[in-house]
């Protein structure tokens, strides 16, 4: 952990801290909107303003910490670093940040990831402490445009702790008129008994339209229209009275008119002393019309999304949530733009700002007014219709917008731009009747139409909900056959076509579940290689695939090869070459002895992979390109990849023998694997039939039920006479 140091103007700064009169346990409630706007605003559950003392640290603002008084050392306080910068600071992740990383406030129960802080100045400029937004979740994504958004609202809390100074210091002593805070920005007035203006600061004469000068000797009354002059007679005379304003009932607002006769609504607070045995009273003021364009702006950024206009995903659940009062009926329609990703990496942000831009124009135009246009992601969008009951209806709507999202668009100075839209559809009271059910379904929905290509529409379906509902059932269920050794491999035999003998196999992953006994890949491999169970599963796989072809090499198939499927987190996660070659290492395998699997999904524009791949290739290893002929870019794959096999998909060999055009294709894929150099092995061989195609045609090896099923070691081990003193003790 590393400590913040002292500020340069340390010293400087404590004296302009001590005006403020603040101390742990203090609390200044004209703040607390502030940081409430501050959490809704950035979606974060944290939000504070933070006093730097001398030694400690204490909020005098807080949502988010149900309350507590936090009062901590210097040495662990983020803002005691975010004020010595002049820029927001802006901490993504504090676990990876060396400053933070060990701080009890990372480690601790207050779990701090994202900060993000922004200094609050005295008058004099002096750092006092700091606006800051916090969450428990790391965030990479707090822009400029965020931070803008924060300084801006510690100008406001700045504007309300320099307010409490001049409060504080009027109650001690009369503000001389060459007094800096006479130059305060605060509109104030000084009059006496009589109600006669002593003296005013610029602020107040620029507010009622004076000149500085026109001052003193002008009546109250003549700043206050005429229906609240006698309420105005009657406080100061109750003042003089009593000879004090202490137990007065003070309006906090008050009407004003300016020299040109509009009145404007203002923010009042009233004191008085006495100054050689007389009563002076001061007055501030605050334009109200000024504060609350501020709110409305600030409510504007809180619900709106700053670069399109349209609302923002916050606004537009409230939306939500309101239109589904009462079981009112609604719809909501979910779309992603297809393409936008290649627009930002080809052409720049800039053009993918206009394609949003437009997007939204679009979307805006196509619905009715009493409907809601929301930007919820970076190319996501959302619509709302209240009152849309009918499926076909809500349905014509999103086509209606797929159509207007892919016209093209056309900047000045661009080339013209493309994006095509899917949509998924969710209608309440139907499908859901709480605002965030009714959204999830629009999503569920979405990322259907999304797998089923460009431009697609789905309808949500109370079926989808039951697959995701599974998904997530097994998804838990995972982590327990993890923990408790449920998974199993099977190995299918792979043989030499031209003299029918064993030149290795597939390891396939099997979970013997224990309630629903043996259960294929196709139940739970998608749940898994999505989940965060992936790299650990593929990690075991690799050493109990190696552990099994060390024992085989050294029991009678010296030459034996295994083939092992690989998920895609396996690359994205630490480096799988060098983990790959420890576990050769570890069993005594040569580079050769293993074939690594992949498809299409894996390797397909992932440069990342490419470079891993041609690293294991260069080592010796054989790498495999699975399910080939059944994905987009297989051809230009055989180009990039350093492949040394080519799998010919079983959906091919199955119907080679009964249709000419699945033979073409397999004497096609033969014929290219063979002028690339690359081996070729047929998947799904069932049928002596089947064998002898594949032998004219002139496919080197095989594998399928004609050579046999996937099986448990054992078994494997029994079948092709590998190891029988091992086989012994297993029957054993």
């Amino acid at each position: 952990m590393k400590c913040p140091p002292a500020s340069p103007v340390e010293a400087e700064r404590l004296a302009a801290f001590s005006e403020y009169e603040l101390s742990s346990g203090s609390s200044l409630p004209s703040l607390d909107p502030v940081v409430r706007i501050a959490a809704r605003m950035f979606d974060m559950p944290i939000a504070a303003v933070n006093m730097i003392g001398n030694d400690h640290v204490f909020f005098v603002a807080e949502t988010g910490l149900d309350g507590a008084s936090v009062d901590m050392g210097r040495n662990v306080s983020f803002c005691a670093h975010a004020i010595l910068q002049d820029e927001v600071m802006v901490v993504p992740d504090a676990t990876l940040d060396a400053r933070f990383n060990d701080n009890p406030l990372v480690t601790g129960s207050t779990h701090v990831r994202l900060y993000a802080g922004v200094t609050i100045l005295s008058a004099q400029g002096y750092p006092l402490g700091a606006l800051c937004v916090i969450d428990t979740e790391p965030n990479p994504d707090f822009s400029d445009d965020d931070a803008q958004r924060l300084r801006e609202l510690a100008r406001m809390a700045t504007d309300r702790l320099e307010l409490r100074r001049i409060e504080l210091s009027s109650e001690r002593i009369p503000p001389p008129a060459g007094d800096p805070e006479w130059r305060s920005p605060t509109a104030m007035i000084r009059f006496d008994s009589r109600g006669v203006i002593l003296d005013w600061n610029e602020s107040a004469a620029a507010l009622y339209g004076y000149e500085v000068a026109e001052g003193p000797g002008l009546p109250m009354e003549e700043l206050t229209p005429e229906r609240g002059r006698k309420a105005q007679r009657e406080l100061i005379a109750r003042a003089v009275a009593t000879g004090s304003i202490e137990g007065l009932r003070v309006p906090p607002e008050v009407r004003g008119v300016r020299r040109d006769g509009t009145e404007f609504l203002l923010g009042f607070s009233l004191f008085c002393w006495r100054e050689e045995g007389r009563l002076i009273f001061n007055a501030h003021f605050q334009d109200l019309s000024a504060l609350r364009h501020e709110k409305d702006l600030l409510r504007r950024m809180a619900n709106t999304d700053v670069l399109t206009g349209a609302a923002n995903r916050t606004h537009f659940y409230r939306h939500t949530q309101a239109a589904l009062t009462g079981a009112h009926p609604a719809a909501v329609i979910m779309i992603d733009l297809d393409g936008f990703k290649d627009i930002n990496d080809t052409l720049g942000h800039a053009a993918g700002d206009i394609v949003l831009g437009e997007v939204a124009l679009r979307l805006k135009a196509l619905v009715r007014p009493e409907d809601t246009v929301a930007r919820v992601g970076a190319d996501e969008f959302a619509l709302l219709l209240p009152g849309v009951t009918d499926a076909e209806a809500a349905r014509r709507v999103a086509q209606a917008a797929a159509r207007a999202v892919s016209q093209p668009v056309v900047a000045d100075g661009l080339d013209v731009m493309h994006v095509t839209a899917c949509c998924g559809v969710a209608l309440a009271p139907q499908h859901a009747q709480e605002a965030v059910e009714l959204i999830g379904d629009a999503d569920m929905a979405l990322v259907k139409a999304k797998q089923s290509g460009r431009g697609q529409i789905f309808m949500f379906t109370i079926a989808l909900r039951m697959e995701v509902v599974t998904r997530r059932l097994y998804s838990m269920e995972l982590q327990r056959a993890v923990n408790d050794g449920e998974f199993v491999l099977f190995y299918q035999p792979q043989l030499d076509l031209g003299t029918n003998t064993l030149i290795g196999a597939e390891a396939l992953i099997r979970w013997r579940h224990p309630r629903r006994g043996l259960l294929s890949p196709a139940t739970f491999l998608p749940s898994l290689e999505c989940g965060p169970l992936a790299q650990t599963v593929g990690g075991w796989i690799l050493e109990e695939a190696c552990a099994q072809a060390a024992l085989w090499r050294r029991s009678g198939a010296p030459e034996f090869q295994m083939g092992v499927n690989l998920f895609g987190a396996q690359f994205r996660v630490g480096q799988i070459d060098q983990a790959i070659q420890a576990v050769l290492s570890r069993h005594g395998l040569p580079p050769q002895a293993l074939e690594l699997e992949v498809t299409e999904n894996i390797v397909l524009d992932d440069d990342v992979v490419l470079d891993s791949l041609q690293r294991l290739r260069d080592i010796g290893l054989g790498i495999a390109f699975d399910d080939f002929g059944t994905g987009y870019a297989s051809l230009s794959l055989l180009k990039r990849y350093p492949l040394t096999r080519i799998k010919i998909d079983r959906s091919f060999v199955m119907g080679m023998v009964q249709s000419d055009r699945d033979a073409s294709v397999v004497r096609a894929i033969i014929d290219m694997a063979r002028s690339f150099d690359l081996q070729t092995i047929a998947e799904g061989v069932e049928t002596a039939e089947q064998l002898d195609k594949l032998r004219r045609l002139g496919c080197s090896q095989g594998q399928g039920y004609l050579f046999g099923k996937p099986m448990p070691a054992w078994e494997f081990s029994q079948a092709f006479g590998l190891d029988a003193s091992w086989l012994r003790q297993k029957r054993a």
